[in-house]
């Protein structure tokens, strides 16, 4: 039984489990973290706010996980929770959809003593779509070390292969509770202008998708990034290049998400992200810099 060891001392790796309505899911993802080989971590389950049967289940597991609940936030406040709460050195999430391979935490914690310098990394994954095995296309290959740059166009980190030090929050901070979707997007981001985030190329996640409520599969995501863009060009966090990188495909996807919003007759929402993308247009990297 998993954390039966411990005794005085925190332990290894805090699990961190964010779930909303997914009674008929999240016994598996719970599972597939009580099952690791690997033994020293806490459980924590966020339940944010369900409706279903979620509490019953989670309740039967008893000592076995930490259960923590409140009213319906969304998923960063879900996983900040479980930040917050967190004892461990290092943190892992998982997604209630999601399940983890036997040897996901063994591999990772091996790899963070291995190299101490290292603050974050992830593994590959197998895909699963409605049921069925799904092959990755090309842009969504997952690189190692420096992946700032090709992870503006899309999301590269799947937070249920991704393992980091607990004290990443302190410089990064928290995800972004403003942000209803692609706040993964917008943390992984924060993190990979200024850290590698290591690859261990071996799947030891099974990432499901295809289900109606999944964030991923929401109307409109360019938006999210958007902001997630501005928002991270305006820190002065990167460097002059970065700038360019981010401003080139914030405008990018201003022009996507305007054409979309005149499709559909927005006229006025068109116009702001066209606005926007217009604001960055004849602003310099320059003008970042102290007088």
């Amino acid at each position: 039984m998993a954390n039966t060891l411990r005794q005085d001392r925190p332990p290894a790796v805090s699990v961190i489990i964010p779930t909303y309505n997914r009674a008929r899911m999240v016994t598996g993802a719970v599972d597939s973290v009580l099952n690791q080989e690997f033994r020293d971590f806490e459980l924590i389950v966020v339940d944010d706010g369900s409706t279903d049967d979620s509490a019953r289940i989670l309740d039967g597991y008893g000592e076995r996980l930490t259960l923590l609940r409140q009213s319906n936030s969304g998923v960063s406040a879900a996983r900040n929770r479980g930040v917050r709460k967190a004892s461990g050195e290092l943190i892992a999430f998982l997604d209630s959809d999601d399940l983890w391979l036997p040897g996901k935490l063994s591999r990772q914690v091996a790899f963070f003593r291995e190299h101490p310098e290292a603050l974050i990394n992830q593994t590959e994954e197998i895909w699963i779509r409605n049921g069925r095995r799904a092959n990755p296309k090309k842009r969504h290959r997952k690189i190692n070390g420096d992946i700032f740059v090709p992870s503006l166009e899309l999301c590269l980190v799947s937070p249920s292969a991704v393992m980091l030090r607990k004290e990443i929050f302190d410089e990064i901070g928290l995800f972004d509770e403003d942000l209803p979707a692609c706040e993964d997007y917008d943390m992984w981001l924060r993190i990979s202008c200024r850290h590698p985030v290591y690859l261990i190329d071996t799947p030891l996640i099974i990432k499901n998708g295809g289900h109606p409520d999944q964030l991923s599969q929401a109307p409109g995501l360019d938006r999210y990034r958007v902001a997630a863009l501005s928002k991270l060009i305006d820190t002065g966090r990167l460097t002059d290049e970065q700038v360019k990188k981010a401003i080139d495909m914030l405008q990018a996807k201003c022009a996507v998400y305007a054409a979309g919003c005149r499709k559909r007759g927005k006229r006025s929402e068109a116009q702001r992200y066209e606005q926007l993308a217009a604001g960055y247009r004849h602003r310099s990297i320059y003008s970042r810099m102290p007088p």
